[in-house]
């Protein structure tokens, strides 16, 4: 939650964006947001706990960093297709129509 100062600030000056951690992987090769945080060094400091997170289930951590927005991201988790090579598993057909 922000708190008054900020966004007092942000009011006053048209900064009104939060900080979220940006964290590229391969295998699967994807970007991941994680936020918002109020201010940059509370994002870093929570950098170390999501990158362990993700290296326990198995991501190649190759990128990590801070980035102020001044809104969410549209989606949490990108798939970055051909960043890797390996394309997502197709869906299976709907059998049976013509």
């Amino acid at each position: 939650m922000k708190n008054i100062l900020s966004q007092l600030f942000g009011s006053l000056f048209g900064s009104d964006k939060s900080w979220w951690l940006e964290i590229k992987t391969a295998g699967p090769a994807c970007t991941y947001y994680f936020g918002p945080f109020d201010t940059e060094p509370e994002a870093e400091l929570a950098k170390p706990g999501y990158v362990d997170d993700l290296q326990q289930e198995g991501a190649k951590v190759i990128a990590v960093i801070a980035i102020a927005l001044s809104e969410p991201p549209e989606q949490l988790t990108v798939y970055e297709e051909g960043m890797d090579g390996v394309a997502p598993e197709p869906k299976p057909a709907l059998s049976g129509q013509s």
